[in-house]
C-alpha cells in the first residue's frame, strides 16, 4: 500500500467513525483527539519502560503491542488533521524530512551571497 492509499483509508475510517458515533470530525475534534492519542502514547511508553505503577506492568510483548497501537493512533490522527487542513502530508514529509527543502534553499542563498561578495 502506498502512502496516498494509506491516507485515504485512514480518513475513510475516521469519517465512518464520526458517522457511527454521531461525532463531527472537524479541525477542533481532530486536534483534541491528536492530543488525547499523544497522551495515550506517552502512557504506553512509560508502561513499556516500566516507569509506572506496579499494577500497570505487563509483559514485554503486551507493552510493545500497546505501544504500536498507540503510535498508530497518533499517526492516524496526524493524517486526519492534515486532511482537514488541506495539507498534502506526503509532500510535506518529503520536503521536511527527505529532501530538506529549507536546507536546499538556504544553501542556494548562501552560495549566491558568496558569489556576490567574491565578485
Amino acid at each position: 500500500m502506498d502512502f496516498k492509499e494509506l491516507q485515504q483509508k485512514v480518513i475513510k475510517n475516521a469519517l465512518e467513525y464520526g458517522e457511527r458515533h454521531n461525532v463531527k470530525i472537524d479541525e477542533e475534534f481532530a486536534l483534541i483527539k491528536l492530543f488525547e492519542e499523544m497522551g495515550e502514547f506517552a502512557q504506553a511508553i512509560l508502561i513499556h519502560r516500566k516507569k509506572c505503577r506496579t499494577k500497570k506492568l505487563v509483559s514485554e510483548d503486551a507493552s510493545k503491542k500497546e505501544l504500536s497501537k498507540e503510535l498508530a493512533d497518533v499517526v492516524g490522527m496526524a493524517i486526519v488533521n492534515a486532511h482537514l487542513l488541506n495539507i498534502d502530508l506526503e509532500d510535506a514529509i518529503d520536503k521536511k524530512w527527505i529532501n530538506k527543502e529549507n536546507l536546499k534553499l538556504t544553501s542556494i542563498i548562501c552560495n549566491s551571497t558568496l558569489q556576490l561578495l567574491l565578485g
